[in-house]
């Protein structure tokens, strides 16, 4: 299927590798046809790749239903999107649209898909942060004119979804992984291990992912090694990182840290790309 360079991100999000495909393209196989991402936040790897046939996951079931939207009724989504001004007391009040739950919960896909976007657009730094309650908390950005309604995107990536081969799913990583078959190439992009005590993010989700759960992870990648699948995984360049995948291709990259409260803080950082294969 032909690439269509319009097929990029619509939301920002926590370690997006958009700005490290340069460092990335290189280190993928030749030919990726069958792919599998367990992690897909903002998925700048899957609309670079583009394959033919996908299977894309994420935790944040808000998030896999936004995309489905897209997918499915994109021509309503952007109707929805253009009904909210960047305000910031607008901004607030569809922030808190999921403090009552019974009303949220009637609330249509397309509504929910376009608070999705309308608050990446318009929040602070872009950044998708829920609270213990799974509740949205970012505060309004004060941006001039945020580019809430991206049609020609949005329509590119509905386009590439239904011609495409996609399945999307909401559950546990490992389940995704148990089903992997041979010959697809898996990309993980999971939350990273912190740099610091006070680096660790892990608010796009309810819950957390500690380093138990990297070991969960590395043992599951050690499965698909044995089972012979192909997989890439990004993560930050700590000592227990590169411990745990000691026995792989390990190739350090610089990203740029682009979500930061202080901004003399937002330098570039080294980050491990780790693969099972040349």
């Amino acid at each position: 299927m032909r690439k269509n360079r319009l097929v990029a991100p619509v939301v920002k999000w926590v370690g997006g590798k958009r700005q490290l495909l340069d460092d990335l393209i290189p280190l993928f196989p030749k030919r990726v046809t069958s792919y599998c991402e367990p992690f897909l936040g903002g998925g700048a790897v899957l609309f670079q790749l583009q394959p033919n046939i996908a299977y894309v996951n994420d935790i944040n079931l808000e998030l896999i239903q936004m995309y489905e939207v897209i997918r499915d009724q994109v021509d309503e989504l952007i109707a929805a999107l253009e009904e909210h001004p960047n305000e910031q007391t607008h901004f607030y009040s569809v922030r808190d649209w999921d403090r009552n739950k019974e009303q949220y919960r009637q609330l249509s896909k397309v509504q929910k898909a376009a608070r999705i976007i309308y608050l990446n657009k318009t929040c602070y730094n872009g950044l998708f942060r829920v609270n213990n309650a799974g509740e949205f908390n970012t505060p309004f950005g004060h941006y001039k004119n945020p580019n809430i309604v991206n049609a020609p995107v949005l329509k590119a990536v509905s386009g590439y979804f239904q011609k495409a081969q996609l399945t999307f799913s909401s559950i546990d990583y490992a389940n995704v992984l148990a089903n992997v078959e041979k010959g697809t190439f898996v990309y993980l992009d999971p939350p990273y291990d912190p740099v610091s005590d006070t680096a660790n993010f892990t608010g796009y989700a309810k819950g957390g992912f500690d380093r138990s759960e990297q070991i969960r992870l590395r043992q599951c990648c050690d499965e698909l090694d044995r089972r012979g699948i192909k997989f890439m995984l990004s993560n930050s360049a700590t000592d227990f990182i590169k411990e745990q995948y000691a026995a792989y291709n390990i190739t350090v990259v610089k990203a740029k840290r682009a979500i930061n409260s202080n901004a003399s803080k937002r330098g570039h950082v080294d980050e491990v790309v780790v693969r099972n294969y040349k």
